[in-house]
């Protein structure tokens, strides 16, 4: 009777309780184990092998457990006393041999998987079976990570589209990626692998898509409160739905300039997909370079200058107040100093522009040597021969400026 009531229980509670057990893997996304990019998929495969080798000594320690767990208790006096046993040549070989033959062949595996599948690494095939042909050009896309949206820039096609984008299937895809304020990870999980944006660096990846469809990306490193929106969409679409989705953009009507960027730079969530017509083709090494905000000396100059000896002294008066749009501080702190940063420095040819207009003497004087008594003219940055001043050269040259 107790055993027909159990077997009643079980029958109406055991669907349910199955059910909860079940119920945390609903959200679980199999994207991972089922890619439609060839790079994922290698990738896929190396867990997977990975994975195997591993459980090759897991699942005999777990079965081994409850067997020795069985045959040596209490109960069964069948089973072997020998407490004076302290060793076995063949025990001893299966526990160091086999572990060590594993840890080689996934050491070996690792290794290879980690340089053929190095981000930075141009792709050589589209698919397991298809090489990369020699005319097929890699498709651009320059990625900017803002707060908290993605930014596309195609320099190709010359558009910028805003949390969306499109690929030729089996075209191979070069992304270049950095990052406005903030470090970003930019995951397409079904395209490639993960790979970091840090603002003042740019970071390369390269992967193909092989099956079209429309598949999720977002960012997997948390960056601020709008990072649960930070999502886009990518597209995987023959060439004819390419071109339909580059001309899309190329109607918008709207051009991302220096103006534009910095206001799409501000923090916003949920911003909706947006395209642009035209792009300021140095805008995205601006970004990379920190300086896409008017009078900011860019990065390359910076170390262009501190390359060939700095500016010295001079520099202490280079730099300004960090504050935003609206002349607010930024990253302002309790402690310690305002935060600062470095101005532009004009370049020789907007120095000499800057002349064109003043009196020759005046011209003469700003560019006179200045000279101590009994010494002797300073010597070139670049080497050991006396600077020539401007003053030296004939009054015709100095007309022309």
């Amino acid at each position: 009777m107790t055993q027909a009531r159990h077997r009643s229980v079980w029958k109406r509670l055991g669907a349910p309780l199955a059910g909860l057990l079940l119920l945390p893997l609903a959200g679980c996304n199999m994207v991972v184990m089922a890619p439609a990019g060839d790079v994922a998929a290698q990738q896929r495969d190396l867990i997977l092998i990975s994975t195997g080798l591993m459980l090759l000594v897991i699942i005999p320690v777990m079965v081994l457990t409850v067997l020795f767990a069985w045959r040596y208790r209490a109960a069964n006096k069948d089973a072997a006393y020998d407490p004076d046993w302290d060793h076995s040549t063949r025990l001893e070989l299966v526990i160091w041999a086999i572990p060590l033959l594993i840890v080689i062949a996934l050491g070996a595996f690792t290794w290879m998987g980690t340089h053929l599948l190095d981000p930075y690494r141009p792709l050589g095939r589209v698919a397991a079976d298809r090489p990369i042909e020699a005319n097929v050009e890699p498709l651009e896309v320059e990625v900017v990570a803002l707060d908290w949206k993605w930014l596309f820039i195609l320099p190709q096609y010359g558009i910028a589209t805003v949390n969306d984008l499109a690929a030729p299937v089996d075209r191979p895809i070069r992304f270049k990626l950095t990052a406005s304020t903030v470090m970003n990870a930019f995951y397409v999980p079904t395209l490639a692998g993960m790979i970091y944006a840090m603002p003042g660096m740019e970071t390369t990846l390269h992967g193909v898509i092989n099956h079209p469809g429309t598949y999720d990306g977002f960012s997997s490193h948390y960056s601020g409160a709008g990072f649960s929106k930070m999502r886009f969409k990518f597209h995987g679409v023959d060439q004819a739905g390419f071109d339909t989705w580059v001309n899309e953009a190329r109607t918008s009507g709207q051009t991302l300039d220096r103006t534009t960027y910095l206001e799409l730079a501000e923090p916003s969530e949920g911003v909706p997909v947006m395209r642009y017509a035209g792009v300021d083709p140095a805008l995205f090494d601006a970004v990379v370079n920190l300086c896409a905000e008017p009078g900011r000396m860019c990065m390359s100059e910076m170390m262009a200058i501190d390359a060939r000896g700095g500016l010295g002294l001079a520099s202490l008066n280079a730099t300004l107040p960090l504050v935003d749009r609206t002349g607010a501080p930024r990253g302002a702190t309790v402690l310690g100093p305002a935060p600062r940063f470095v101005a532009s420095i004009c370049t020789e040819e907007e120095a000499l522009a800057a002349l064109r207009d003043r009196p020759k003497d005046e011209v003469r004087d700003r560019f006179t040597a200045i000279l101590g008594l009994g010494l002797p003219r300073p010597l070139s940055a670049l080497g050991n021969e006396p600077v020539i001043s401007r003053a030296d050269a004939p009054l015709d040259l100095l007309s022309s400026l």
